[in-house]
């Protein structure tokens, strides 16, 4: 080990330290109708690529290699204005609206039936989300109908019109969205917001007594309102909500890298914070039933590059937040995901948001290519591999002295255990920036040893590299040779620095 190694990182991996089973909705993604991530996203009927349905496919094809379980739609922002009866029927006789959230002109080209056929066709479940800001019971419960109603009603019979006989079955539904924000069109107080949700989630589980309700939390946790405002709606919704919401995006502000690279630690907090909220209303009102996280806004987003939605110019798709995004956001990403693993006991759910050009991890342009940003990377490895039950990997090693969350370990590691198979899959990240890391794994108890299968690595001697429709794989997923398990049956790896790593372990034999 030479000078310019920040040390060892050790860690015990033992399957008798189970954390929780990971839930495949855990690897979800976001579809709002917010700059191109509908149109000229997924959608372009006049794209080379185009199925028969208008949905490109070559998109579609990143989205299966992705790998993502879940999607989340229409919003957002943008949920909180939608009259969703504007998106089904003919296409042509579809009205355009002037969207608020994102000042955009909305065409309505797709709707509730075709993002479900889309959804359907690439075998990922819907999350739909109903109007809370604007509208409210009345048209919550009709679209559940309008969705989940196999026929003989008004909603499933107009369904059944327009060539769509079989029911769409969307068992997860948004009560709203972020009302406690300011911005939110219909925002409103914890108390009035909570009622309403109960309300109109007790009529949709009448239509549908078979559905799952996500209650909206708080907008992230710097809002004056964060933990009353998740006190106040619980003790409203508790009955008819089963999960509540959580959003939060990371950046790097004032060129402080190394507490951007930590923000899994921030994560961390809020959700133990949330928790341990819905847990105190669970004691006080008695409740046997225990709320489960929903994860569903997430990402890395440079929001202080973004003017806000009343400076922008009144457009149809227009461009908006298409961040580009480097190694190191990569090796942030992956550490959120990390972190949501870590937490898979109370977060069953979660959407990295959003799919496609608008902060997403798919980038496409009109009538031309589509590409993979390096968030792609981590997401489908993570999605790919980290299945199964999570294990608590205690880190002692190296720490990073942060601006914002203070000391936080070099290593940042999780590890999962598929029970049928015994793969072994560990995802590690050296937060350090100038220096390499050795991991050091003690594998305990398995009652068999291990060999390695496969170490990929997201890294680069830039942390600024970056993929572009002119080099769309300038950053890829590199193979590392010389990771080993050794004679004392310990993983051994070497961990560049700003580096996001996985390791794919089976037992021998």
């Amino acid at each position: 080990m030479t000078d310019q190694h920040a040390g060892t990182a050790r860690v015990t991996i033992d399957p008798d330290f189970a954390l929780g089973t990971v839930d495949p909705r855990l690897y979800g993604t976001f579809v709002e109708h917010m700059g191109r991530c509908v149109y000229t996203g997924i959608y372009e009927p006049e794209h080379e690529s185009a199925d028969a349905h208008g949905f490109r496919g070559d998109v579609s094809g990143l989205v299966r290699e992705l790998g993502t379980g879940l999607v989340r739609y229409p919003g957002g922002n943008f949920v909180s204005g939608y009259h969703w009866e504007d998106g089904v029927g003919p296409a042509d006789e579809r009205p355009r609206r002037l969207d608020l959230a994102w000042r955009s002109i909305e065409t309505n080209r797709v709707g509730t039936d075709e993002f479900l056929g889309w959804a359907r066709r690439q075998g990922v479940e819907p999350m739909m989300a109903v109007n809370l800001g604007t509208r409210g019971i009345d048209a919550a419960r009709s679209l559940v109908e309008y969705c989940n109603i196999p026929g003989g009603t008004a909603w499933s019979d107009l369904r059944v019109r327009h060539g769509v006989r079989e029911p769409h079955g969307v068992r997860l539904w948004c009560l709203g969205n972020e009302m406690d924000g300011p911005w939110q069109t219909g925002h409103t107080t914890a108390v009035e917001y909570g009622r309403l949700a109960a309300e109109a989630g007790k009529a949709m589980h009448q239509v549908d007594p078979s559905i799952e309700l996500v209650a909206c939390g708080s907008s992230n946790a710097g809002m004056p309102t964060f933990g009353e405002w998740e006190r106040q709606v619980l003790h409203e919704t508790y009955d008819e909500a089963d999960y509540l919401s959580l959003h939060a995006y990371y950046e790097e502000t004032g060129g402080d890298r190394a507490s951007f690279l930590a923000s899994g630690a921030h994560m961390d907090a809020y959700i133990r914070d949330v928790v341990a909220t819905a847990d105190h209303v669970r004691a006080v009102r008695r409740a046997t039933k225990r709320i489960r996280l929903s994860f569903d806004e997430w990402n890395v987003w440079y929001q202080s590059r973004f003017p806000g939605e009343r400076a922008l110019p009144l457009e149809e798709r227009p461009r908006l937040i298409e961040d580009t995004y480097s190694v190191t956001d990569a090796a942030v990403v992956g550490s959120l995901l990390m972190t949501l693993l870590r937490n898979a006991d109370r977060v069953a759910i979660a959407c990295l948001a959003q799919l496609v050009n608008v902060i997403g991890p798919i980038r496409s342009e009109p009538g031309g290519p589509s590409w993979r940003q390096t968030t792609f990377h981590p997401f489908a490895l993570t999605a790919r591999h980290a299945r199964g039950t999570v294990l608590r990997t205690e880190v002692r090693g190296p720490v990073i002295d942060t601006d914002k969350h203070g000391p936080v370990p070099a290593l940042d590691t999780v590890s999962t255990l598929d029970p049928e198979t015994g793969a072994l899959t560990v995802l590690a990240v050296n937060r350090d920036q100038d220096r390499a890391l050795e991991l050091r794994a003690a594998l305990r108890g398995f009652g068999t040893a291990y060999r390695v299968v496969e170490h990929l690595r997201i890294a680069d001697a830039d942390p600024d590299a970056a993929n572009t429709e002119a080099a769309p794989d300038r950053v890829t997923p590199q193979p590392v040779r010389e990771t080993a398990v050794g004679a004392d049956g310990a993983l051994e790896a070497a961990l560049p620095p700003v580096s996001w790593n996985v390791i794919r372990l089976a037992p021998v034999g």
